[in-house]
């Protein structure tokens, strides 16, 4: 504790002038919020953000090219549609036959019209060929609420379908030529 003395207690008659002022929990509280102070001035910083205003943009960045992805629409009960962009620019349109082919007692299916739609196009428009280029093209997937899951997983198993090789590490080996990628719709 700390105290305040101004003088002599004798001789004023009525209360007592010198005060004992409990001064280190007051610093502790001074200590606390000088702490908060600073590390809400370091969050107030992260959250700027910066801006210029140089139009149209940096000069020594170059524009890249839009990817060429294959869409895949679920849309339709009679058919599967393919669409080839390059960016929101598209390509291409083929319509694929949706007939199920049932395999097994189980009551899977398959779709192969879809598989051998997939391997043309990809044999014509794919992007990623090379051996040593572990990319694969992209299919994004449209589908609607209403699709059962036997239908997705069959429709999966004709995207994973087309296969091409791949060298790595010195060793060739076989994967798929496509990935899927579902859409936000």
């Amino acid at each position: 504790m700390a105290s305040i003395a101004i003088g002599d207690d004798r001789g004023h008659g009525g209360r007592a002038v010198n005060h004992e002022l409990p001064l280190v929990p007051f610093i502790d509280f001074l200590l606390c919020l000088i702490a908060f102070l600073l590390v809400t001035a370091v969050w107030s910083q992260m959250a700027r953000l910066s801006a210029n205003a140089m139009v149209p943009g940096q000069p020594d960045l170059e524009p890249t090219e839009p990817q060429r992805t294959l869409h895949l629409e679920l849309r339709s009960p009679e058919r599967f549609q393919l669409v080839w962009r390059d960016g929101a620019t598209v390509v291409d349109t083929i319509d694929v036959a949706r007939r199920a082919v049932p395999i097994g007692d189980q009551g899977d299916y398959k779709y192969p019209e879809l598989a051998q739609a997939l391997e043309r196009e990809w044999t014509r428009r794919g992007v990623h060929r090379a051996p040593t280029d572990l990319a694969r093209d992209r299919v994004v997937l449209h589908v609607g609420n209403a699709v059962a899951f036997e239908e997705m997983a069959a429709v999966l198993d004709a995207i994973h379908e087309p296969a091409r090789s791949v060298t790595a590490r010195g060793m060739i080996s076989s994967v798929p030529a496509f990935s899927a990628a579902f859409a936000v719709d």
